[in-house]
C-alpha cells in the first residue's frame, strides 16, 4: 500500500510504509536529465547532480556531506538518466529524520561553488574517459546514438568534453531556477516509518523549493527507412556489439509484450540467444536482449561480447532467432516461463525499501499514474501468444534494424549489408 500527498506548490510526496523492514529510504526525484538539454549544455544534469555532494549552507564541505551518513551506516548516492536525476539516502529506521534532512539540504541548499565547480571538472573528464576504455558500457552509448542522432536522446548523459570545460556556476544557478521545481519533484519515503509524521517532515523540509514553471523536454524524432550501423573502430580484444530494434514507448500497450519478447530471446540462461551463441557455441561470455521504454520512445536490443573473427557469425545466428521468433508462433509454455520470470524478478527486486522508492516514484513522474505490483502483474498474465506475433512482426523487419559496434573493425558497410530480415 502507498499513499500520494500533493502539495498546493505540485510537489508530491509518496510514502511507502513496511514496518516489517528495518530501514527507510527517502528518495527525490525531479524531471531534469540530459533529454530537457541542449547541444551547448549537454552533461549539465549530470554534472549538477556531483555539485550537490560538494556542500551546503548547513553542510559546508563534501566531508561534511559524506560524513553525515558514514557516521550511521547510511548507504546514499545519485543517479542521472535521460529523463530524470535522483537523490537518496537510506538508514536504518531510527535514523529516518537525518535521511531527510540529509536528502533535502542538498536538494535544495547546495552551494554550487566556482571552486569546488573546477575541480570537479577534471573528475568528471576522468569519468568520461572511464566509459571510453569500457566497451561494454560505452556501446550502450553508441547504440543510442545510432538509434536517434543528433538531438537529445541520442546524446550521452554525461555530456562532451567541450561542454564539460566550458561550464561557469551561472550555468548551473539558471538551470536549477529552470528545471528544478515543485511542479516535477517527487518525494518518495519507503520501509519502516511513522506515515504521518513523515509526511508532515517532508511537506516541512522542503518548503523552500523552487515553484517556478519548468521547462518541458523537446519530443524525440524517430525516422528510419533503413538499416543503420556505426562502427566504431578500438583495438579490442573481444567485439561488442548491439544489435536490435525500434521498439514501443512506456504508453504503447504492446510494451508488456515487448518486455516478454526480449526474454525469450535473450532475458536469462535459459533464453534462445543465451542457449545458441554461449552454451551451444562458446561465442559468448556474456550475451542478453533488453528492452527500454522511454517516455517518448523505445528499442529492443541484444548484446554481446563475441570473439573478433565472429562478429559476423554472431549477427547473423541473433538475425536468425529475430526471424524465428516472428514467423513461428511460440508455445504456451515459453510464454508461460517468460511471464513468470519477469513478474519473480519485479516481485523479488521489490524486496528492499530503495527498490520500492524507485518504483514508486519513477512510474509517478514519468506517466503520473503509480501501478501497484499486483497490477503490473495482471497486465503481464494478459499477454498472449498472438500478441508476442503481432509484436513481433511488427518490429523484427529490415527497415528498423540498427548495429552498434566497438572492436578493430572499420567498414560499416560490411556489416550493414548483413542487416536482413
Amino acid at each position: 500500500m502507498y499513499k500520494k500527498t500533493t502539495q498546493k506548490d505540485g510537489l508530491r510526496i509518496i510514502t511507502v510504509p513496511d514496518k516489517n523492514s528495518k530501514a527507510t529510504t527517502v528518495l527525490v526525484v525531479v524531471g531534469a536529465g540530459s533529454k530537457y538539454e541542449t547541444s551547448k549544455n549537454n552533461g549539465i544534469s549530470h554534472f549538477l547532480e556531483h555539485m550537490f555532494f560538494k556542500g551546503t549552507t548547513k553542510r559546508p564541505n563534501n566531508m561534511a556531506i559524506a560524513e553525515t551518513l558514514d557516521r550511521v551506516g547510511g548507504v546514499y548516492n545519485a543517479f542521472t538518466s535521460k529523463e530524470y536525476t535522483g537523490y537518496f539516502a537510506k538508514t536504518t529506521k531510527e535514523h529516518f529524520d537525518l535521511a531527510l534532512d540529509w536528502v533535502s539540504d542538498i536538494f535544495l541548499h547546495s552551494k554550487i561553488e566556482s571552486t569546488e565547480l573546477n575541480k570537479e571538472k577534471g573528475v568528471i573528464l576522468e569519468e568520461i574517459n572511464m566509459y571510453l576504455d569500457a566497451p561494454m558500457q560505452y556501446i550502450g552509448r553508441l547504440w543510442e546514438q545510432l538509434l536517434y542522432g543528433d538531438q537529445p536522446a541520442g546524446w550521452f548523459t554525461i555530456g562532451t568534453k567541450e561542454n564539460i570545460l566550458s561550464f561557469e556556476r551561472k550555468h548551473f544557478i539558471d538551470y536549477l531556477k529552470n528545471q528544478y521545481s515543485s511542479k516535477n519533484t517527487i518525494v518518495c519515503i519507503s520501509g519502516n516509518f511513522d506515515q504521518k509524521k513523515a509526511i508532515n517532515a517532508a511537506e516541512k523540509a522542503f518548503k523552500p523549493i523552487n515553484k517556478a514553471q519548468t521547462k518541458d523536454k523537446i519530443k524525440t524524432e524517430e525516422s528510419q527507412g533503413a538499416p543503420g550501423a556505426l562502427v566504431h573502430f578500438k583495438k579490442t580484444d573481444q567485439t561488442h556489439l548491439c544489435l536490435g530494434v525500434m521498439g514501443y514507448d512506456l504508453f504503447h500497450p504492446k510494451k508488456y509484450a515487448l518486455n516478454i519478447l526480449s526474454i525469450i530471446l535473450g532475458g536469462n540462461m535459459s533464453s534462445r540467444l543465451f542457449s545458441e551463441i554461449r552454451e551451444k557455441r562458446g561465442l559468448a561470455y556474456y550475451i542478453r536482449t533488453e528492452s527500454e521504454n522511454y517516455t517518448d520512445t523505445g528499442y529492443l536490443c541484444t548484446q554481446a561480447g563475441i570473439p573478433n573473427n565472429a562478429a559476423e557469425k554472431v549477427i547473423g545466428l541473433t538475425l536468425k532467432e529475430y526471424r524465428t521468433i516472428r514467423d513461428k508462433s511460440i508455445s504456451q509454455a515459453e510464454l508461460k516461463k517468460a511471464k513468470d520470470y519477469l513478474k519473480g524478478v519485479l516481485t523479488l527486486s521489490l524486496e528492499s525499501s530503495d527498490s520500492k522508492a524507485s518504483f514508486y516514484a519513477a512510474q509517478e513522474l514519468l506517466t503520473e499514474e503509480i501501478l501497484t505490483l499486483k497490477e503490473k502483474c495482471a497486465k503481464i498474465d494478459k499477454i498472449t501468444t498472438k500478441d508476442i506475433r503481432e509484436t513481433a512482426n511488427d518490429i523484427f523487419c529490415s527497415e528498423k534494424l540498427n548495429l552498434a559496434i566497438i572492436g578493430p573493425h572499420k567498414s560499416e558497410e560490411n556489416f550493414k549489408s548483413l542487416l536482413k530480415l
